[in-house]
């Protein structure tokens, strides 16, 4: 039988029985050596692959996944606005490094935005019907009912920093609280002594973290953290405006400010130009990420590095383990994983 490109004659693709044929074996001895089963013989599994290898045949993966009870698909879930999640690098390198170590496997991934109550049920109905082996969850606030209906539905997933410091799911994250320490122990070797904390939003895990990092830093400084030195914000450049423009209005000899992302700082940097306030003759700014952002700003942004990248590989690694965990019976559940990276603060002309 001529095989051409995958084909039989007259076009066809070739069949499982086929291949059983040309081997001179059941279909199911095929099935068994396609699946990598132990349970044939070294002579046989070569009969099974130099029969598959002469035809051309090309399994269907997709009943293959089927009979596996397993969808090879995974959903990067993200609970926020299209708008924001194109906006700031943090999603983009994150996306980069899940992609990258999906890469390797069969998977594929979607990418799924529930931002809002309507696109929230839609999901859930989605998940529901188990369309994928496992989800990975970004950017999640401490109230979002989404982590616990997959936790109900057990379907394998892992989030992107915890929700608090009991998260019941494998979570990945870096090490807020160190990042800010670093940023502010070296603004007040800098010799600043006002310092301000612009937050990202509270409701978020790591923006508590780092305003944890803040204060400690302060603290072990002998320095009080007066909470006229804090302002709230959301992640988003509008943001850091709006928060530099009332710190200036509350504390106008401010010396230094502490961004919870590049993003923030950003906004906050036009407030103090348009102030007059000279960066970092007068103010000194240090952000958050490390993002092309911060060293594109003039000056170059000093910036806190967490490894968003790594942690999107990461998040692969874990999920892929629950996965293979969740396929497997047990009497006892597997603990969760949570793995915390470290960041690193990358020193420029800002401050």
């Amino acid at each position: 039988m001529a095989v051409n490109g995958g084909r039989s004659r007259g076009g066809r693709r070739p069949t499982l029985e086929e291949v059983a044929a040309r081997a001179g074996v059941g279909r199911g001895t095929v099935s068994r050596v396609i699946n990598g089963s132990p349970r044939v013989s070294d002579a046989t599994r070569a009969a099974v692959e130099a029969a598959v290898a002469e035809l051309g045949f090309v399994p269907n993966t997709a009943a293959r996944a089927l009979a596996a009870n397993r969808t090879d698909a995974i959903a990067l879930v993200v609970p926020e606005p299209e708008t924001r999640f194109f906006a700031e690098p943090y999603f983009s390198d994150m996306l980069r490094g899940v992609g990258a170590e999906l890469s390797d496997t069969e998977m594929q991934l979607l990418l799924i935005f529930a931002g809002g109550d309507r696109e929230r049920r839609r999901l859930a109905q989605y998940l529901a019907a188990h369309r994928v082996d496992g989800v990975l969850l970004v950017s999640v606030h401490a109230d979002d009912p989404l982590p616990d209906l997959i936790a109900q539905l057990e379907i394998p997933a892992v989030i992107s920093g915890p929700r608090s410091g009991a998260e019941t799911l494998a979570s990945v994250d870096s090490d807020n609280y160190a990042g800010a320490r670093s940023a502010v122990e070296h603004l007040l070797a800098g010799g600043r002594r006002t310092v301000a904390h612009i937050t990202g939003l509270l409701a978020v895990y790591g923006a508590q973290r780092r305003l944890d990092g803040y204060r400690e830093a302060l603290r072990d400084a002998g320095l009080p953290g007066h909470e006229h030195l804090l302002e709230p914000g959301d992640f988003t450049e509008e943001g850091g405006r709006r928060a530099m423009t009332r710190l200036l209005e509350r504390t106008p000899h401010l010396d230094a400010v502490f961004a919870g992302s590049d993003v923030m700082a950003a906004g906050a940097r036009q407030v103090l130009r348009e102030a007059g306030r000279r960066i970092p003759e007068d103010v000194a700014l240090v952000g958050y990420d490390d993002s092309a952002i911060a060293r594109h700003m003039d000056p170059p942004l000093t910036s806190v590095r967490q490894p968003i990248e790594e942690m999107g590989r990461a998040m692969i690694d874990l999920l892929l383990h629950e996965i293979a965990a969740h396929r497997l019976p047990a009497e006892v559940p597997a603990e969760r994983r949570h793995e915390v990276l470290p960041t690193e603060l990358v020193v420029r002309a800002s401050s």
